[in-house]
């Protein structure tokens, strides 16, 4: 090199490169490093902004001075290699001056391309970016210096050559051009208006743009589009970042949208043109959709691990040359500058690897997302009936996860070898084979860490299954919870919660344990495998010195990483693997092939609509008839001999409850499995109109439900709320067909739902209308008006087919189907059918009159609920984005009290013993090198042996002293002595590693423990409600992701930053003790990285809530599509709904991006940080080695230390952001634990209470929320003991609120409720409920036996069960299905929805109860059961008051009393036959 330098500069090798000559600065160090480097730095930066692309024109005068003196320069250059080139024999070297001014040249030649591009783009509007402008100057001093130089060599040569002028006035020239540069640049540009409406305009950009609308690029995506330079520094996202530490990222639409090559419907699109009709291995269609971009980021990977190598190497010759007094000093320049190189060029190509993989994890969860949504739209209901619904979710959530984190565990599998293999050679350097025994030792451990991987994942597969059903279990919980308050079952249901909860923690403690033991096998093995070569070493003869135990304690720390890490890795796979195969399981259920189960041969009758032959369905497929127990439908097959439905007639079909009619509808929309024969259906691309037996209604509004994807259509939208008396509804919802219905309607009435379920179908105008009963949820009147008005109105013209128990409304239809156990026992004519059932007469004489439109459990409840239930959600996702800023104080402070205080203490202090513990090795070591005899000129400061992460030992004090030290004889020391203290204290550092390690791993699973108990008790004593007005999805994710968080995500989080902060301390206190004066350079640091992570904190946290906040309607939507799946396929909507979860997918992904992002955007500035002070720290060695002022030993413990504590601040900011972001969900969780209304907790108890029956109202008001109107206003009345009293009046009249009100559901506002003389708020709650008994009209069943759903409390006998089974008509259905024990499934899926309401009588008539309030318990059994049962509840409850909100006439005729209700006042209350007699009652 020294050679190369003196031929090009023309002077001595043995300073080819001086500074200063003859009282100037040398003109070839001037050239080479004043000149050179500056115009070489400005061409890459410059080449950096070529790519920025155009906008539009602005001629601004500024901008044109710029690139016209940038050209100029460009051609001075030109002209400069000539004159050179003329001048070469007087005036030195030429090659100096074609290497200067062709760079130059170079230079000049990319800033005016950059400047052409700048000003055409969105910088044209500005002055442009302030760096190129700053760098475009840098060549100055170089430029005087030259002219100095020429000046100086013109009055030493006073007869000039011509060319020598010439070459004066090229460099006069030069700086001229610069000149007008610089005027060029301060002109002023546009105004500042016209400047912040172009940048900030993607600000106001909406979600979605119009279509049609073009968008220019830069103003709709991130990144795209951008410069190298804003690329590799992420300058794209300081807008975004600036608008995180403004506060203003508080809703999604705030984020900018994601590159074009991440958006979800390209990266759909590509992902499914790899993916062939055939099965295929989704981590085929994966490999070959993004295979090629993920394994090419592995030279990344590659190069950043070999220059992480080079650092030592560097350091040690930067150090031998302060040793060596002979090197010229331009070898210490070079090894500055690679220094420098090397670190920089490792830092932007390990985050460009992060970055570019976090982008191909976002593609990949795209791309399985979509595919698993997809794959639910379109997978057969029979195939899909073989999971619960929290399984198929958790495909997308946590399987979905660990899937994506494959793809950094992939690159780690070989670079960690990689790494090993490097490590063991630099190693055997050093102490050669007696590296062997420690190595021995490590290996030997490898086993044991494999034992307890497997360990902890056979634990974590438990754990995952409890998880599982503790959240199933609580979505069953927050499904029935108001029938659950009803029955007073909070106790029992929290009990079967915290059992799983239970079991959940068990097997949480054993992988914390374990995990433990492997952070002391971590922590402890460097120290044990040190002390084992160090003892291998001595025995073998060698002499130990201070570079062998410093090189060796750094090289065992950098080979202990790799193996410790491996085994997670290689979990992180088994993880993703195990998914894989889930999701795999799932992708390969067989579709629904509407080609294969509809005939494509004509109808035998062109007239026919539909047809069945012969043919056979079942719920199961034929290889697993044996395993149909879990279905629904219990183990029923359908056979249909011959069945022919004409265009346009209507068909209905009757029979006792579960004899398969709701399972012949699902056979002709495709829903079941042909075994065999045929179906033929007209028009079968149009699909269906499907109203099924219990409405689905979407989380939208009204009108949004009706339309469902249309377009709205005034006259058509019009008359269908006529057919399906929905008109009067809206006109008392407040903001009418505009307002919001809850999560699966639950604002709404059950009839409510059933005819916005019916208008939904009617409005999608399909030929063929299959109804399944959808008169039985309201009452005789609306019935009727349902039946002319749109079945036999609206519909005249369709074909339909009713299912349905009320055979009073099918005296028109065209056919009747009776069918009974599957089969069709008779078609014929109405008149014929009925007189063959012999229910016809008997159901004629039942028909109705009754003046309200439709009653249900919820209505009044409903409507005031709706009333406000815009406003209600508004607040409820204003609660959810509120909490911004920085997390409470309070929220940490209720982790520390939930691990306890003396724990956590206790915690503190055990890391503060360990980190002493590690310092005094430290210092022991010192105090045992010092004692070696020493050379003069050698001064040896130890470092620390257990480093914390592979980059900061890469860097380590071992690189500096690589075959450097001499070799000093240890045979006067006492060997044994030192290693033994040194042993010692390592012994005591592992006694205190592991108690620090059990204790944390105690401490954690105390609160986890603590903060579920908390939040789950608050829940169940929450008002009723809160849940009508919380979304589910909302309220499941506490107790899901937000509390796997707690469980697991936070300790690991937590862990890693206590560790950094005591590691952080005790490296201040070396670092100190060694040299005080570098507290000089950590002043300053310390102030800059406190400025950027408070920047980066603020807008990090409000990402990961935003976030938070986009992932929710994702699994909400998700569920409620799986919920309707039947109605979206047979509606033919699957691919809106397919595109309606891209829009969300999208939404969150844009979030997810920014926050990774911007993790990125902080570490590249971390790491230019901390390259900024290793080449700022190099230089002042080179100084202060010229000036002889330098001690290597501690110019080299600086470098190194100054590279450990930029590295521990980088990690330090990072572990205390994400526990911050992680710490969001125990805020979450204490917001529910504290903040949610709940029910008053007096326990006050009234033994022997009522004993009569008594019930009486004293001028009852009561108001569901402050500020709303009455629902009940002044409502009194008396009931006595024994009496049955009928309960009728018009929607929003009070019915139901009285049951709410009797169970004190809501508190009342005035007026009191006695029983037996008793005030009902003097007594508790659950004493109050238990004491009476409701049948609600919404059958509510959970999975578990039929023992379980009968009698949860084990209070009754077998016998006692299977007489009310007798009493239900029910004993024969569970006979044949198994008897009690009997599994229902989820939601008691087996049964029917008639079937399901017996289960629900069952449990009313095993009461006790003085006081049985009934809501319509029988609507969906036929009327036959129906007056069974109404004889069976008159028998049980002779002698108990019974209270009936009525929908069936016959139900109330036999009552003593009829209350009628208006407006919330009584309006009489009279016995049917003196109300029937007066002329102005309103029960006529």
């Amino acid at each position: 090199m020294e050679e190369i330098l003196a031929d090009l500069c023309g002077t001595s090798p043995e300073d080819p490169l001086p500074v200063w000559v003859h009282g100037s600065i040398g003109h070839c160090f001037n050239q080479l490093i004043l000149n050179v480097v500056p115009h070489t730095v400005l061409a890459l930066v410059s080449a950096c902004y070529v790519g920025t692309p155009r906008y539009g024109s602005h001629l601004i005068p500024g901008w044109k001075c710029r690139i016209a003196a940038s050209f100029i320069l460009t051609g001075l250059s030109i002209l400069d290699i000539i004159s050179a080139a003329i001048t070469q024999q007087e005036l030195g070297t030429l090659y100096l001056v074609v290497l200067a001014s062709g760079i130059a040249l170079l230079a000049w030649l990319t800033h005016s391309l950059a400047l052409l591009m700048l000003y055409r783009s969105t910088y044209g509007s500005s002055r442009g970016p302030a760096a190129m402008a700053l760098l475009a100057l840098f060549p100055v001093p170089a430029l005087i210096i030259t002219l100095v130089w020429y000046c100086q060599k013109g009055v030493a040569w006073p007869h000039l050559h011509s060319a020598h002028t010439f070459r004066l006035s090229i460099l006069c020239l030069q700086l001229a051009s610069l000149l007008i540069y610089v005027i060029g640049y301060i002109t002023p540009v546009a105004s500042r208006q016209v400047f912040c409406s172009i940048n900030d305009s993607w600000q106001r950009e909406p979600l979605i743009t119009e279509p049609g609308i073009p968008v220019p690029n830069w103003q709709r995506v991130a990144e795209d589009g951008e410069s190298w330079l804003s690329r590799f520094s992420y300058a794209w996202m300081n807008p975004l970042m600036k608008r995180g530490y403004q506060w203003m990222l508080n809703q999604p639409q705030d984020v900018c949208l994601l590159p074009r090559r991440l958006q979800a419907a390209r990266v759909r699109d590509h992902f499914y043109s790899c993916w062939q009709e055939k099965a295929v291995q989704l981590l085929a269609v994966l490999h070959a959709a993004f295979g090629l971009r993920y394994y090419s980021l592995g030279l990344l990977r590659l190069a950043g691990s070999l220059l992480g190598f080079s650092g030592p190497l560097l350091l040690n010759m930067l150090v031998s040359f302060m040793e060596s007094h002979q090197e010229p000093l331009s070898h210490g320049v070079l090894y500055a500058l690679g220094l420098f190189a090397g670190s920089f060029l490792g830092a932007v190509l390990q985050n460009q690897f992060s970055y570019e993989v976090n982008k191909v994890m976002l593609t990949v969860r795209a791309a399985v997302i979509s595919a698993i949504y997809r794959k639910a739209l379109r997978v057969s209901g029979s195939s899909l009936a073989g999971f619960t619904m929290g399984e198929i979710v958790n495909f997308m959530s946590t399987d979905t996860d660990r899937l994506v984190n494959f793809c950094v565990s992939f690159h780690e599998v070989w670079s960690l070898p990689f790494q090993f293999a490097i490590t063991l050679y630099l190693l055997y350097q050093q102490v050669g084979v007696a590296f062997l025994g420690g190595l021995s030792l490590a290996l030997l451990l490898v086993p044991v860490n494999k034992v307890i991987a497997n360990r902890i994942m056979e634990n974590n597969k438990e754990m995952l299954k409890h998880k599982d059903t503790r959240v199933k279990l609580m979505t069953e919980f927050l499904c029935g919870m108001r029938v659950i308050k009803f029955y007073t079952w909070e106790r029992h249901f929290g009990a079967r919660i915290n059992a799983c909860r239970a079991k959940e923690l068990q097997k949480l403690r054993a992988i914390k344990y374990l995990d433990a033991v492997c952070v002391y096998l971590w922590a402890a093995l460097p120290v044990v495998v040190s002390i084992v070569i160090f003892i291998t070493y001595v025995l073998l003869g060698h002499q130990l010195t201070a570079t062998k135990v410093f090189t060796a304690l750094a090289l065992v720390g950098m080979l202990i990483l790799p193996l410790n890490n491996f085994p997670w890795v290689l979990n992180g796979i088994l993880d993703a693997k195990v998914s894989l195969d889930r999701i795999q399981r799932f992708l390969e259920l067989s579709d629904q092939d509407l080609h294969t189960y509809y005939t494509t041969d004509g109808p035998t009758d062109p007239s026919s609509a539909l047809e069945m032959h012969h043919s056979t369905f079942s719920w199961s497929p034929p290889r697993e008839e044996s395993t149909r127990q879990h279905l629904s439908g219990g183990t029923l097959q359908i056979f249909i001999q011959d069945l022919a439905v004409a265009k346009g007639a209507l068909v209905g079909v009757v029979g006792k409850v579960g004899c398969g009619k709701s399972s012949l509808l699902a056979a002709i929309t495709g829903e079941l499995n042909r075994l065999g024969g045929q179906v033929y259906v007209w028009d079968l691309e149009r699909g269906f109109g499907l109203a099924t037996q219990e409405p689905w209604i979407q989380f939208t509004t009204v009108r949004e439900n009706i339309l469902f994807g249309r377009d709205y259509d005034a006259r058509l939208y019009q008359e269908v709320l006529e057919a399906c008396a929905l008109s009067d509804d809206l006109n008392i919802l407040p903001a009418g067909d505009q307002t919001e219905v809850g999560e699966n309607g639950v604002t709404l009435s059950g009839g409510q739902k059933a005819r916005l379920a019916l208008a939904r179908a009617i409005y999608q105008e399909k030929e063929i209308y299959l109804l399944d009963d959808p008169l039985a949820a309201v009452d005789a009147d609306v019935a009727s008006h349902l039946m002319q008005k749109c079945i036999l109105g609206v519909l005249k013209h369709k074909t339909r087919i009713l299912c349905t128990h009320r055979t009073e409304f099918l005296e028109k239809a065209d056919t009747l189907l009776l069918m009974d156990s599957g089969r069709i026992v008779k078609i014929g004519t109405v008149a014929h059918l009925l007189l063959f059932q012999s229910v016809y007469q008997m159901a004629k004489n039942s028909v109705p009159a009754l003046s309200d439109r439709q009653m249900g459990c919820q209505e009044e409840d409903t409507e005031i609920e709706a009333e406000e239930l815009g406003q209600a959600t508004c607040l409820l996702q204003r609660e959810e984005e509120k909490k911004e800023g920085a997390v409470a104080f309070q929220v940490y402070r209720t982790y520390w009290l939930a691990v306890g205080s003396c724990l956590a203490l206790s915690i503190l202090f055990s890391l503060l013993l360990m980190q002493a513990s590690r310092n005094i090795s430290v210092w022991w070591l010192s105090h045992w090198i010092s004692n070696l005899p020493q050379t003069a000129n050698i001064s040896m400061r130890p470092v620390s042996a257990s480093v914390p992460s592979p980059q900061l030992l890469l860097f380590s004090f071992a690189g500096l002293v690589l075959g450097t030290a001499p070799v000093h004889p240890n045979s006067t020391l006492d060997v044994n002595f030192y290693l033994t203290v040194y042993g010692s204290i390592a012994g005591a550092n592992s006694v205190f590693t592991i108690l620090r390690a059990f204790l944390f791993a105690y401490g954690t699973i105390r609160a986890a423990t603590v903060i579920h108990s908390r939040l789950l008790q608050r829940v169940m004593k929450a008002t009723v409600t809160f849940f009508d007005i919380t979304p589910m999805g909302r309220i499941l994710n506490r107790f899901s992701s937000d509390l796997y968080c707690v469980d697991d995500s936070l300790p690991f989080i937590l862990n890693i930053f206590l560790a950094n902060v005591f590691g952080l301390l005790g490296m201040l206190v070396m670092i100190t003790y060694g040299l005080p004066w570098i507290g000089l350079i950590l002043l300053p640091l310390t102030v800059l990285y406190f400025s950027i992570q408070r920047y980066y904190r603020r807008t990090s946290r409000e990402l990961k809530r935003l976030y938070s906040l986009t992932l929710s309607p994702i699994y909400t939507h998700f569920s409620e599509t799986l919920t309707g799946l039947s109605i979206i396929r047979a509606t033919r909507a699957t691919d809106r709904f397919e595109a309606e979860n891209q829009l969300r997918l999208e939404q969150n992904q844009r979030c997810l991006f920014a926050s990774n992002t911007a993790m990125q955007w902080l570490d590249i500035r971390l790491q230019m940080i901390g390259v900024a002070v290793v080449t700022a720290i190099a230089g002042i060695a080179i100084i202060q080695h010229q000036r002889q002022l330098g001690n290597p030993g501690l110019v080299g413990l600086a470098l190194s230390y100054a590279l450990s504590v930029t590295k521990l601040l980088s990690g330090l900011i990072s572990s205390f952001t994400q526990t911050e972001t992680m710490m969001v969900s125990v805020e979450r969780a204490e917001e529910y634990s504290t903040d949610i209304p709940i029910e008053p907790q007096e326990q006050l108890v009234a033994p022997d209470w009522p004993s009569r029956g008594h019930v009486e109202f004293q001028q009852v008001v009561l108001t569901y929320r402050p500020g709303l109107p009455n629902v009940l206003d002044g409502v009194t009345f008396t009931i006595y003991p024994g009496e049955k009293v009928g309960i009728v009046g018009r929607t929003g009249s009070g019915k139901s609120t009285i049951f709410l009100a009797l169970f004190r559901m809501v508190e009342l506002r005035e007026g009191r409720i006695l029983l037996d003389n008793v005030d009902s708020r003097s007594v508790g709650l659950e004493s109050l409920r238990s004491k009476l008994a409701i049948i609600p009209q919404d059958p509510f069943l959970f999975s578990g036996t039929i023992r379980e759903n009968l009698d949860p409390l084990g209070r009754h006998t077998d016998s006692d069960l299977y007489q009310v089974l007798e009493q239900c008509h029910l004993q024969a259905v569970i006979t044949q299905m198994g008897g009690l024990d009997y599994e229902l499934g989820e939601r008691g899926k087996s049964l029917s929805v008639g079937q399901r309401q017996l289960v629900c009588l069952a449990r009313a008539l095993l009461t006790q109860a003085k006081v049985l309030c009934i809501d319509e318990a029988t609507a969906s059994v036929d009327q036959k059961t129906d007056q069974l049962l109404q004889q069976t509840i008159r028998q049980r409850f002779a002698d108990k008051t019974v209270l009936t909100i009525a929908h069936r006439l016959n139900t109330i005729l036999d009552s003593d009393r009829v209350l009628v209700m208006h407006a919330g006042k009584v309006a009489e209350l009279d016995s049917p036959a003196v109300l029937s007699k007066r002329e102005d009652s309103l029960f006529q």
